[in-house]
């Protein structure tokens, strides 16, 4: 089961995903703030500034595709959400915020088709949109299905100008029915509930005594040798008499001077107190976190992971739609649940390989929509020429270097940073070509941008098959030669989209640091064993 898709997710879960399949959703979409966020790769220092790329544009406009899918709104079979969309777009109009929530209306329903009756939704969600969400979630499942709004404090305390400090965001909780999957998850007692365990049993269990009785009178109880008691006025002992015999035999009832009994906890029998809706416990993925990726909108694990043990059961389908990063498929792997990942963008999905790959060297799963052979890889091409530099980049494992805005790029679509000596980080530059036709003058070209930056190598990674005439140009720029033992590597390599997917082409340069220049690398899980508490 466990793949990732890369494409349109409405598209995907229209002809991918079967009704009633999946356990548990967990979306974190775009919140319409209108912010470009980048992703910030590892590099040497003195690097930072070639190591952003913008990893999506958090923004919709109202235009063509705002009205197509409006229109499918309006002739889906749910007329609640019909009504809901037709009443916002009065209130708000034709406007950014509209194509939004057009945008997640669709995917919501298809999102409610593929829930299994038992299944549970969650939606991240900050305060832009996070109650005209909510008026839409209310459409697609009803507001009986409305389970809670966990709020998440994600970041410490905020000095917002002429407001209170925006800290926290909002997790929609839905579910299909009132049958659902639910694990109850506990936090720790404060401090001042375990300071009361100051007993302490001959086995080193330390233990309290609590009241055995409630309010409204009751009758008495046996306590064995001790006799009938009667609890004290106005009270009823909190157990039948089955319970009472139960408590003595396994020696939980404590007895005071005054020869009343009272109960015996032990503080390992305690499992917390149930968790609220308020999430205070769990930090953000801030700048010095052992897991951070680098990716702008990256949510801890352990968020995830409370909510996949909470409404999933090992073995289940846990699906993100838009899973950037990949932390809810992390989670889901790292909990032994099956699941599916989607994103529009490839250098989203291959950042999940990457991480996934890492943490789990031993994992099997499938990537979907990204081209695997040469007329793939055109068709990307003929899609969209930032994606095909994308994925063309994944395949000499170099980070991307140019964002999908108008202007120059300087010849330079991806980059690799190599450590072969005690001097520093070098330079290996990679010049992508999605066209049908390449010429000598691109060889030239790209020879003086390596100069210009004074790269060590150049990779010219071509969708067409080079002429002669180019390869002797690449042929004539020499060798960079490896300082430690002289050993020779081109400096210019002409490499094909066919070659490097067959494996006949390979990118050549060294590196003492085996790639770790280039991109973060997720820690290796652990999943031998039990899961631990997340507290």
């Amino acid at each position: 089961m466990n793949k990732l898709y890369f494409g349109d997710n409405l598209r995907i879960l229209r002809e991918h995903i079967a009704d009633e399949s999946v356990d548990l959703i967990y979306l974190d979409p775009p919140f319409n703030s209108k912010r470009d966020y980048s992703v910030l790769f590892k590099t040497p220092k003195g690097h930072e500034s070639d190591a952003q790329i913008t990893a999506f544009e958090d923004s919709w406009h109202w235009g063509a595709q705002a009205e197509r899918e409006y229109s499918e709104l309006l002739h889906q079979p749910n007329t609640d959400v019909s009504k809901m969309v037709i009443a916002l777009q009065d209130f708000l109009g034709k406007n950014d915020m509209m194509a939004y929530l057009t945008m997640m209306a669709n995917r919501l329903l298809e999102l409610h088709r593929v829930l299994k009756p038992t299944g549970s939704l969650y939606l991240h969600c900050d305060p832009t949109a996070s109650a005209y969400l909510k008026i839409i979630l209310d459409g697609v499942f009803g507001p009986a299905r409305f389970k809670n709004e966990i709020t998440w404090k994600r970041t410490s305390a905020h000095n917002d100008p002429k407001k209170f400090g925006a800290n926290a965001d909002t997790i929609l909780f839905y579910t299909k029915t009132n049958d659902y999957v639910w694990n109850t998850q506990y936090s720790a007692h404060a401090e001042t509930y375990t300071a009361r365990f100051r007993n302490e049993d001959s086995d080193g269990r330390k233990w309290a005594d609590f009241d055995l009785t409630g309010a409204g009178q009751g009758p008495a109880r046996s306590f064995n040798d001790k006799g009938s008691i009667s609890p004290p006025s106005g009270r009823h002992w909190m157990y039948d008499q089955e319970g009472i015999d139960k408590l003595l035999t396994a020696n939980k009832i404590y007895w005071t001077r005054t020869g009343m009994p009272r109960l015996k906890v032990y503080l390992d029998e305690t499992e917390g107190v149930p968790l609220q809706a308020v999430w205070d416990d769990i930090f953000p993925v801030n700048s010095q976190a052992q897991e951070r990726l680098g990716y702008p909108t990256q949510k801890p694990l352990a968020l995830l992971e409370r909510i996949i043990k909470a409404s999933s059961n090992e073995g289940d389908v846990v699906l993100d739609p838009f899973c950037g990063c990949g932390t809810a498929v992390h989670a889901a792997q790292k909990l032994g649940r099956q699941w599916i990942g989607i994103d529009i963008t490839h250098l989203a999905i291959s950042l999940i390989e990457k991480r996934l790959r890492d943490a789990f060297p031993n994992i099997e799963f499938s990537v979907e929509g990204t081209p695997k052979d040469l007329d793939g890889a055109r068709k990307l091409a003929e899609l969209d020429k930032y994606e095909f530099q994308y994925w063309a980049c994944t395949l000499v494992n170099a980070q991307p270097a140019q964002n999908k805005k108008k202007g120059a790029d300087k010849g330079i679509d991806g980059l690799i940073f190599i450590h072969d000596d005690k001097s520093g980080a070098k330079k290996v530059l990679v010049n992508v070509k999605g066209g049908e036709n390449v010429s000598v003058t691109m060889i030239r070209d790209f020879a003086h941008v390596i100069d210009r930056e004074k790269a060590a190598i150049g990779l010219f990674v071509s969708l067409a098959e080079p002429t002669r005439p180019m390869r002797e140009e690449a042929a004539a720029l020499g060798f960079y030669d490896e300082p430690r033992f002289g050993t020779k590597f081109p400096k210019l390599q002409i490499l094909t989209i066919e070659g490097l997917m067959s494996g006949t082409d390979r990118a050549e340069y060294p590196d003492l640091s085996l790639g770790q220049g280039t991109f973060k690398k997720a820690r290796v899980e652990d999943v031998s064993g039990e899961q631990g508490e997340l507290l």
